[in-house]
């Protein structure tokens, strides 16, 4: 095995290449959490995995808790399923919040003001009232919250890490909090050491072939605990010196055969590029800066081969939509058509019309 081989292994293993799930929330945890920073994209990147399915199929998912968005791991937005949410976030939650606590004293907010902003908002959403931020923010302003200068963000989530809201119902495209007692009811419990082996477990089994680095990276969790993690799991994985680097994979794989001109059009932030901290098995260093802008913005990406050779932008209507490709090299005949294929299957996720850009 060479790196040439890493990007076909993580297509089939991320279930791009093809897929043994059905559902949407059964993608979500075969991740353990998939990154959901921009909500449509997040969508596509649950959808492209289930080939047939819609936004409305990943919808439905959402508004019916099965499928949770919240701030988890490193942090940022994941979609999360339901039964997973509660361990994961008593595994993460301290640390980012010992990471945010700077910010916290900064703006004045100790746990007697949290206190009482979770027992506002625990007050404005039972009997699964589900709120947007806005309509949030009126309710704690009325019991004398002040809401500038980042509180609200604050308040809404130190709630969710204290496992008392997190996403509802969208009501439009405005994204609303529920409470997670009514969305996730309480399961068994794990231990700590079993939900670090078991956040590197998931890990390993979606992601691989992938470095210790690359967990670390994903999962927020410190170097000692994402080794024992690994450790834990290295019965079920095997290793092999890549470049001077050690990566990890389950036993099951085998290196894909060739699939010339595969092309795949993956959304921003996609499991395949933003959850490994070495990216260079499928983008070209020299890209980068094209393809992650300002503080971590990762582009929707054209992958050819394993390799990214592009990135793309769409721009919708109200019943059509384009697609512009930006290549960082010219696609071959076979290539511009499955370019087509794919921007094609990518409207139809969108229920929209494909128009030539």
């Amino acid at each position: 095995m060479d790196k040439n081989d890493i990007a076909g292994i993580c297509l089939s293993l991320q279930q791009i290449a093809a897929t043994k799930f059905t559902k949407p929330e059964e993608i979500v945890s075969w991740f353990g959490a998939v990154q959901a920073q921009d909500y449509p994209m997040a969508k596509w990147a649950v959808g492209l995995r289930l080939p047939g399915s819609t936004a409305e199929t990943i919808e439905a998912a959402v508004a019916s808790g099965k499928i949770l968005r919240t701030h988890i791991l490193r942090p940022t937005w994941h979609f999360v399923a339901a039964a997973d949410l509660r361990w994961m976030l008593a595994l993460t939650a301290k640390r980012i919040r010992s990471a945010s606590s700077g910010m916290f004293r900064q703006l004045g907010l100790d746990q007697k003001v949290f206190q009482k902003s979770n027992r506002v908002m625990a007050k404005a959403l039972r009997n699964g009232n589900h709120l947007t931020r806005a309509e949030l923010r009126v309710e704690l302003e009325r019991a004398g919250l002040i809401t500038g200068d980042m509180r609200m963000t604050c308040f809404v989530f130190n709630a969710e890490l204290d496992a008392l809201i997190c996403s509802g119902a969208r009501r439009g495209k405005q994204q609303t909090y529920a409470l997670l007692d009514e969305r996730a009811p309480e399961n068994a419990a794990l231990s700590r050491e079993e939900s670090i082996a078991e956040l590197a477990r998931r890990y390993f089994m979606s992601h691989a072939p992938a470095t210790l680095k690359d967990f670390v990276w994903s999962s927020g969790l410190s170097v000692a605990d994402a080794r024992n993690g690994l450790e834990v799991n290295a019965s079920n994985l095997f290793s092999e010196e890549i470049e001077e680097q050690t990566y990890w994979m389950p036993h099951s794989i085998s290196v894909p055969k060739d699939a010339p001109d595969s092309l795949y059009l993956l959304p921003a932030f996609d499991e395949f590029m933003v959850s490994y901290k070495d990216r260079s098995a499928s983008l070209e260093p020299h890209r980068a800066k094209e393809m992650i802008v300002g503080h971590g913005i990762f582009k929707p990406i054209i992958v050819v081969n394993g390799k990214i050779a592009g990135v793309w932008k769409r721009s919708v209507k109200k019943d059509s939509l384009t697609i512009e490709k930006i290549l960082f090299r010219k696609l071959n005949r076979t290539e511009d058509k499955a370019f087509e294929q794919k921007a094609h299957e990518y409207a139809a996720f969108e229920g929209k019309n494909l128009e030539r850009g």
